[in-house]
């Protein structure tokens, strides 16, 4: 077949078109989300290292602003904790808007170290109920071990009674200071909380002495994301701090 100069052209258009359109990159229809993410120097993005030993992200997007709290030996801790090992991080949400946004009432933890793994962060009612089946599992392995050694029994229900008191402490906390979804509006320009996350995954064998988190928490209209390391070193604590 032989073309006139014109359809040449028309051709070399077409076929130039059909390259750009497979080149081009597809949208990702399961997450179209916008993502705002922290990073140092951007533009609505804070840090400080406060006198109760928590480090502060800070961030804005338009209207919204999230601060997440977390603890500078919150791994030290969770190593420790003989209730549940748990990550805990606080949420402080802020609106200076007219109109109204809802809250999560939770987010996602990725585990970087730990083959990126990510846990969902614990609905508090749920987990003050698995806090009390580990409270009633203690109490019967002591029950257990008491009827082998009777002459342990000081011994063995002191150790009980201190951890159904940790128990009975940390279920109180989470019934006065989890995150719960809160509509900000302009009556409302405040909301924050606790939310926990589980350290238990045939991934986490256990937590490294710094390790690389990124907390995602999730918006009708768009996605928070917070990379940060514990414990950060220590030259990024000075350059920070002089900030």
């Amino acid at each position: 077949m032989i073309l006139s100069h014109q359809s040449k052209i028309a051709y070399v258009c077409t076929l130039l078109f059909a390259l750009f359109v497979s080149s081009a990159p597809a949208k990702d229809k399961h997450n179209s989300t916008p993502i705002i993410r922290w990073a140092e120097g951007q533009p609505g993005c804070t840090f400080s290292l406060d006198d109760d030993g928590k480090y502060r992200f800070g961030m804005w997007s338009d209207d919204l602003g999230v601060v997440l709290a977390v603890d500078s030996q919150e791994i030290q801790k969770v190593r420790r904790h003989g209730i549940e090992p748990l990550f805990g991080v606080a949420l402080k949400f802020l609106y200076r808007g007219q109109q109204s946004v809802l809250t999560p009432d939770g987010a996602t933890l990725e585990f970087v170290k730990h083959k990126h793994i990510i846990h969902r962060s614990f609905n508090p009612d749920a987990l003050a109920t698995r806090l009390q089946d580990n409270a009633d599992a203690a109490n019967d392995q002591t029950e257990r071990e008491l009827r082998k050694h009777p002459e342990k029994k000081q011994e063995k229900e002191a150790l009980l009674t201190a951890f159904e008191k940790d128990v009975a402490a940390m279920q109180e906390f989470l019934r006065s200071h989890s995150l719960h979804a809160v509509q900000l509006d302009p009556g409302t320009r405040e909301a924050e909380g606790w939310l926990f996350f589980s350290t238990r995954d045939k991934w986490i064998a256990g937590l490294k002495d710094q390790e690389e988190f990124v907390l995602r928490i999730t918006f009708a209209k768009k996605i928070f994301e917070f990379p940060f390391r514990l414990p950060m070193n220590e030259r990024d604590l000075v350059l920070r701090k002089r900030n």
